[in-house]
């Protein structure tokens, strides 16, 4: 028996219709089958770069770009590496973490070149309310992200501010290192020297103690 058709013989009714019928040069089938594969991806697509949006500072007609953008990046993918398909998932999930990467993918780049890439204090000041921190909680976590913010602005190299921003604010690290030129290890080492450094400004402020 084909190796390809040893693994169909093994997966799931839906898994295996959607691998045949994504086959090249099946005419037809293979453009129906993409159609429908489309339209679920950008469900799934406006359904991440809805939830996502807002922290990305993208709203509007925007958000629908991106999420097409998104699917039909993803639909080419699926369609070049369908016959590595192994049905360790069901075929539909293994689908949906391609589009998934790619609103990730277009999200951080959408960041990278709008963004003033500040550190977000706003963003952080939500967390105690979200969590149900009492007062005094809330100041002190308050008080804790400004002064990580000031670490940030002042402690860091324009680099390291620059590397630690982005990841912080869900940047995906490839998207990363092809902007920087640069590589995942040395994006590794950036953000471990500045969080060290980081580390030592809240110590030395009274924020952190040097056992934490």
């Amino acid at each position: 028996m084909h190796s390809a058709d040893k693994v169909r013989g093994q997966l799931d009714p839906e898994s295996a219709a959607w691998v045949e019928a994504l086959e090249p040069g099946r005419g037809p089938q293979y453009e129906q089958a993409c159609a429908r594969l489309h339209e679920v991806l950008v469900r799934i697509a406006m359904d991440e770069v809805f939830r996502r949006g807002p922290r990305y500072r993208i709203s509007g007609p925007e958000l629908n770009d991106i999420a097409h953008q998104a699917a039909a990046d993803a639909l080419m993918k699926i369609a070049q590496k369908v016959q590595e398909f192994r049905g360790d998932a069901r075929f539909t999930t293994w689908a949906f973490r391609f589009v998934v990467l790619e609103v990730s993918s277009k999200l951080g780049r959408h960041f990278w070149r709008v963004s003033n890439a500040r550190f977000d204090l706003d963003e952080w000041a939500q967390v105690p309310d979200r969590s149900g921190t009492d007062p005094v909680g809330h100041w002190q976590a308050r008080e804790l992200g400004e002064a990580v913010r000031d670490a940030v602005e002042t402690a860091l190299s324009a680099h390291q501010r620059q590397v630690f921003t982005a990841v912080v604010n869900g940047v995906p690290l490839e998207t990363l290192a092809s902007e920087l030129e640069t590589n995942r290890n040395a994006l590794y080492k950036t953000m471990f020297d500045a969080r060290k450094k980081l580390r030592a400004r809240l110590i030395a402020g009274g924020h952190l103690s040097g056992a934490a």
